[in-house]
């Protein structure tokens, strides 16, 4: 046991270690928005943990041992190893709790499927090589893009006032949830990022600056630490969809 975790248990915390995917030089965070998504939790949750990046092509046989045939991101939690990102993320929420680490479930329920379907059209229009068929994944992806920039426009009833007359005003929440960020936003924000640099990079496609909703929700997520300082470099993101990006023929 290192000093570390004995410093921890004897202040009372869980001794936990984020496993991440290691970016091109092997050291750095690589592009993986699973990792960041739970990079993201822990630091939300105010926890003490440390975070080690993997090289996926000289894994060490240490951490081969530890999680055998499992892939970055993984955690462990006071020595044991958790798997599957959905699955830790519902661990992390069920032991971590008020009073010492806040609940970062929405109150909304539609805060979780909001964009839901953005990566998977981005996905398809990415790695598209056909050109006859560009155009329609280009306004597939725009579709469910207009549908995540309607709901982030859209307030939420605490942001209503129900004695107002007149059309509803616009929202200007932060947040898919609220002001604050929740577990919605930590799946949905690395993604969101990476849409936003690789398909302006190897498409010339950009977010259109008419989806004020989508572009409030990236810029206020810039300006908080828990997404900016878990974000790989736009270069690893780059480099990661390098071979992806498949060229239009």
């Amino acid at each position: 046991m290192s000093l570390y975790d004995i410093a921890v248990q004897k202040l009372g915390f869980p001794t936990i270690e984020l496993f991440v995917k290691a970016g091109s030089d092997g050291e750095s965070i690589g592009n993986c928005p699973f990792s960041q998504r739970l990079f993201m939790i822990l630091w939300l949750k105010g926890v003490i943990f440390n975070v080690t990046t993997v090289d996926l092509k000289r894994k060490p046989a240490d951490l081969q041992d530890l999680a055998p045939g499992t892939h970055p991101p993984f955690v462990t939690f006071n020595g044991e190893v958790k798997v599957d990102v959905n699955k830790i993320e519902e661990f992390l929420e069920e032991k971590l709790t008020p009073p010492r680490y806040p609940r970062l479930a929405p109150k909304h329920p539609e805060a979780n499927t909001a964009g839901i379907d953005v990566f998977a059209k981005f996905s398809a229009y990415i790695k598209n090589q056909r050109k006859d068929t560009n155009d329609a994944l280009e306004k597939a992806l725009l579709k469910s893009l207009r549908r995540l920039d309607e709901f982030l426009r859209t307030p939420l009833p605490e942001e209503i006032d129900a004695d107002a007359s007149g059309d509803l005003p616009e929202s200007s929440r932060n947040f898919l949830d609220g002001s604050e960020l929740t577990l919605a936003d930590c799946n949905l924000l690395p993604k969101l990022h990476i849409l936003k640099v690789v398909a302006k990079k190897y498409r010339g496609f950009e977010i259109p600056l008419e989806m004020t909703g989508v572009w409030r929700y990236l810029n206020c997520a810039c300006q908080r630490e828990e997404f900016s300082n878990t974000c790989p470099a736009e270069k690893e993101i780059l480099f990661a969809y390098l071979d992806v990006a498949k060229r239009i023929r």
